[in-house]
């Protein structure tokens, strides 16, 4: 069961708000997903233009209606600036349904903990709301910023899942139950 009500709309951290986009994030979709730097270990993932991101955003709003959640756009509060991206996508694994921890921010917002605290706010939301589902990440074994934004987020290294994934190896993270205990992110009211 999914919650639709306003609090799955918009998440706050001490630094973050995070909220479900828009038609307006369709640039800044754009902007983070044609940079190759972002897209290096998820080449699949990069966009080529303005007709790309606008497919993208109309997925995106698809599963917040089907689901009532999805990936949240973040910025830092008091700022209409998006960071990057967070959230999560129902998808399976080993022929289990899961979600799917995904995070994606700008280079600019690289080293500051952004990433982290969205993923860690995300993974509490979803723990909450969906305890029900696994929380993955997939991760390249090469890409040690985004393991350490996994391992941040309360999720831990499970090498038996570890899979074939759309850009090479995925290294599977995981949340434990007990590592889905905390206390939701503060919902905007």
């Amino acid at each position: 069961m999914s919650d639709r009500s306003p609090a799955a709309m918009e998440l706050r951290t001490a630094r973050l708000s995070l909220s479900r986009p828009t038609a307006a994030d369709v640039d800044a979709i754009l902007a983070v997903h044609r940079d190759p730097e972002t897209c290096t270990h998820n080449p699949s993932d990069a966009l080529a233009g303005f007709e790309e991101a606008e497919a993208l955003y109309r997925r995106w709003d698809d599963q917040w209606r089907r689901y009532g959640y999805g990936y949240w756009v973040v910025r830092r509060h008091g700022s209409a600036q998006p960071l990057g991206f967070c959230g999560i996508k129902p998808m399976e694994l080993h022929g289990v349904a899961i979600l799917n921890l995904f995070y994606r921010f700008a280079a600019s917002a690289w080293g500051q903990g952004f990433a982290s605290e969205a993923a860690a706010a995300v993974a509490a939301w979803a723990s909450h709301h969906q305890p029900d589902l696994p929380l993955i990440a997939r991760v390249r074994p090469a890409n040690l910023a985004s393991q350490r934004v996994a391992i941040r987020a309360g999720l831990n290294r499970a090498r038996h899942l570890d899979t074939e994934g759309y850009d090479g190896f995925d290294w599977i993270y995981i949340a434990r139950p007990a590592n889905r205990a905390t206390p939701p992110a503060e919902p905007i009211s």
